[in-house]
């Protein structure tokens, strides 16, 4: 979350508001009614234009929240943060990081607070505390110019209440206007917390005259990067009065017109509904909540770095030059401070870096360990990030994963993760990669090349533990590359519809061909196909093939099997029927805007359902869509059949709403006959389940 500036009830608030989110029995939120809609095509494209110069790589520095954030001895509290700690941090940023790309230092909540209270400068706009930064927050940015390093400070969303001054206070720069005029009548609250902020108006020209009034202030700071906090709909909220939607275009507007290139970026957990606003008003945006623990470390691995690997997935085709998925502070410089292990310290900066995700430090630099600025200052791991071209994972059926991204060049970034308690291999299938033959094999951590791989590269790995590799494929075509990433996404009596990844390798694609069953079924230009006039309750292999203009073809992509239901199908199966079996607390719950205005909710722990008697002709690989609903950030459910079991990470919407289903399609295996479906997880929470059908 990032939170906004005040003082000690600061952390007591977070604390309470994750517990709220984690514990609370789901409830329909009100509905997201008025929100802004999102640019035109033209205005989105010329943002987009603008933002992509500003931000072309991901940005590298630190930030001051982890150490405000923790209860480690010596540190904690807003009060930690002043200009003499900042510049400490700042000279070691200079002589140890800088020449490895890291040249932002971000100023975070408490700057603008004294005693609880945000210091305003007359005009409604945020000054420093004088106790914490004496000679003001322009000699802060000179004082880092200086050192060849980039200034970044911290706003909240909305008019912070401090500043209404009865609505008296006069708008710089715009005769006639007060705080009266820039927020509703009715003093409506925003922001993810609800006790700091008033909601904008921009019904009044005023509203957009105080914002530019402010941006004006920062750049005359020097001030190179603005984070602006409990945004949404996300930071778990989401009806009207938090949606401010309006507010980003408008300070992306004026942060353009000041003149001075500043990053916007924007938190603490942003909903996915509204990402094209999002990519075209900023330069980056939080996937998640905070990763601190507010505990006696920065952060652990359960609360909550382990939560990245499922949240960023919803978001990873979203990244690129100008906006990039934030995935927060890469605390692994102080192992004693960190609260983490190194091998969960290395999967921390491993994953950061194969997203392209800013990779800005929240420890104290002045007590980096040898590991710790190994970790941050490892070149090629630093470049695998600055290629901006974020990897995806294999598959998340089980803890061991393998995720990927192929490069124009066709090597490829390849990370091993063990995220389950023991040790266990791990097996990069080459398959899965689009490879034959074998493949040079490069550890990007110890900087080793490991000789060459056939088939597949297996590492044994410590609980939490990774391995960074990059494959260089012995075998080079000149034509397209392989398409990867195929998998279904529909299916009926009669047809199957396949998505797969753009061909980013090789030569130019000019098209894909579809094979079922190794003939040609469709042949499309685009990344997703249909085929048809298949039969029912039949078992197909599909694959794909690239080709491009001169005619050269892609060898096929890894078979997808795929079984199309019995004539009349696909066939819809409820979870609050009578006919299931609901474990544990699990119960039925209203869901106006479900399937049947009902859904199962308490799920988790010891709360299941069962949905029985989901019926099929054949046994074989059959399509399953999964209608759920999950305020939350995400949620991970473990879907059993009599095949076995395997888990499924669904995306949140980061809003609280628990009113509006979200759907999933994934492959399950089934027998012929009637099935029953399970789903839970003995040990985590899981989104409430509307339907399945298939």
């Amino acid at each position: 979350m990032a939170r906004s500036a005040r003082s000690a009830r600061l952390r007591t608030l977070t604390c309470a508001t994750a517990l709220a989110v984690a514990f609370a029995v789901p409830a329909a939120a009100a509905s997201a009614a008025g929100s802004a809609d999102a640019p035109t095509t033209a205005s989105a494209s010329t943002a987009a234009a603008s933002s992509s110069a500003l931000a072309a790589k991901p940005y590298l520095g630190w930030s001051s929240w982890s150490l405000e954030s923790t209860n480690f001895p010596g540190y904690g509290g807003e009060n930690w943060l002043t200009q003499a700690n900042i510049l400490r941090q700042a000279d070691v940023v200079a002589s140890k990081l800088k020449s490895h790309g890291y040249d932002y230092v971000n100023v975070d909540a408490g700057w603008n607070v004294d005693n609880g209270r945000n210091v305003s400068d007359g005009y409604a706009r945020p000054a420093a505390d004088p106790k914490k930064f004496p000679q003001g927050m322009k000699y802060l940015g000179d004082q880092l110019h200086a050192k060849g390093l980039k200034f970044g400070l911290y706003l909240a969303v909305g008019l912070y209440q401090d500043y209404y001054d009865n609505g008296e206070a006069p708008i710089h720069g715009a005769p006639g206007c007060t705080t009266k005029d820039i927020v509703y009548p009715d003093l409506r609250k925003t922001s993810g917390w609800d006790n700091v902020s008033y909601q904008l108006d921009f019904a009044s020209p005023c509203t957009t005259k105080y914002i530019q009034s402010v941006a004006d202030e920062l750049a005359s700071w020097g001030v190179d990067f603005l984070k602006i906090d409990g945004v949404g709909p996300g930071s778990f909220q989401g009806d009207a009065a938090h949606d401010n939607t309006q507010d980003i275009q408008a300070w992306h507007t004026a942060l353009r017109d000041t003149g001075r290139p500043i990053q916007l970026v924007l938190s603490w957990a942003l909903s996915h509904t509204k990402a094209d606003v999002w990519k075209a008003n900023s330069n980056g945006w939080r996937v998640d909540t905070d990763v601190e623990c507010y505990c006696d470390t920065l952060v652990t691995w359960n609360n909550s770095v382990k939560q990245r690997w499922n949240d960023v997935v919803q978001w990873i085709g979203d990244a690129g030059p100008g906006h990039w998925n934030n995935l927060d502070s890469l605390d692994v410089g102080v192992g004693p401070m960190d609260g983490l292990s190194d091998a969960e310290r290395q999967s921390y900066a491993t994953l950061w870096a194969i997203e392209s995700a800013p990779l800005f430090s929240g420890d104290d630099l002045t007590r980096l360990d040898k590991y710790g600025l190994s970790l941050l200052t490892n070149d090629e791991v630093i470049a695998v990030d600055q290629a901006g071209n974020p990897a995806r994972p294999v598959d998340q059926d089980s803890p061991q994963q393998v995720w990927y991204a192929r490069g124009a060049d066709g090597g490829y970034t390849v990370a091993l993760f063990n995220l389950g308690a023991g040790y266990s291999d791990v097996t990069a299938d080459f398959g899965d990669l689009g490879i034959s033959g074998k493949a040079a094999v490069r550890d990007l951590w110890s900087h080793k090349n490991l000789g060459s791989a056939a088939g597949s590269f297996t590492a044994e790995l410590p609980p939490h533990g990774s391995r960074l590799l990059h494959l260089t494929p012995a075998a080079h075509s000149s034509g397209p590359g392989v398409p990867l990433g195929v998998h279904g996404t529909a299916a009926t009596a009669d047809s199957v519809s396949l998505a797969w990844q753009p061909v980013n390798s090789g030569s130019t694609t000019s098209g894909y061909d579809v094979y079922a069953n190794g003939a040609k079924a469709a042949s499309v230009t685009g990344t997703s196909a249909t085929v048809t006039g298949l039969a029912p309750g039949t078992g197909y292999s599909f694959t794909v093939a690239a080709h491009d203009a001169r005619g050269r073809v892609s060898a096929p992509s890894k078979a997808v099997a795929v079984t199309t239901p019995a004539a009349g199908g696909p066939v819809p199966y409820e979870a609050e029927a009578p006919g299931n079996t609901l474990g544990g607390n699990a119960s039925v719950a209203d869901c106006s805007q479900c399937s049947g205005g009902k859904k199962v909710g308490n799920l988790g722990g010891g709360g299941s359902v069962a949905i029985n008697g989901v019926t099929v002709p054949r046994d074989g690989t059959y399509l399953m869509k999964l209608d759920y609903t999950d305020g939350s950030s995400g949620r991970t459910v473990v879907v059993t059949t009599a095949s076995g079991s395997f888990q499924l990470p669904l995306p949140g919407s980061n809003d609280n709403d628990w009113g509006q289903p979200q759907s999933v399609t994934v492959p399950v295996q089934l027998k012929a006959g009637a099935n029953t479906i399970t789903f839970g997880n003995p040990s985590d929470y899981v989104s409430d389940i509307d339907r399945v059908t298939l």
